[in-house]
């Protein structure tokens, strides 16, 4: 009886272990940060998504053929029209994603760096001067 008492406790006690540390994790700043640029991206793939599929397509498709339906272009059997949308979707967003994150964000972090001041000597740095300035006046 004792042993299966102390199971049932040891059991417990890793369970609650294990609820604390997926918890602490959980609740980080980063993976909620995470989480929400997540949601935000999906969203954002969705305008894309949208835009590609519902703008720019047929528009290069009534250039092209003149006709609106682009996802029914064949090759012959084969049909290119749906891979071009989702290439055509897939440069777009990585075109966006990246004005977004490197341009933008580059330049806020370089606003942001020359806004602060460069930081002094530390208190360790400003002795190594001194014993370097001792010792210079005492050779010289």
């Amino acid at each position: 009886m004792d042993q299966a008492k102390n199971l049932v406790a040891g059991s417990a006690k890793k369970a609650f272990s294990l609820f604390e540390e997926f918890k602490s994790f959980a609740f980080k700043g980063n993976v909620i940060d995470l989480a929400v640029g997540v949601i935000i991206g999906g969203a954002f793939g969705k305008i894309v998504d949208s835009l590609v599929k519902q703008v720019i397509m047929p528009a290069i498709g009534m250039l092209g053929s003149g006709d609106v339906g682009f996802k029914d272009l064949k090759v012959g059997q084969i049909e290119v029209g749906s891979f071009l949308a989702e290439l055509v979707n897939f440069l777009i967003v990585a075109l966006a994603l990246w004005v977004f994150l490197v341009k933008f964000l580059g330049f806020l972090m370089r606003s942001k760096a020359e806004e602060k001041p460069a930081p002094g000597p530390t208190r360790d740095q400003q002795l190594l001067e001194e014993i370097r300035d001792l010792l210079k006046a005492r050779q010289g």
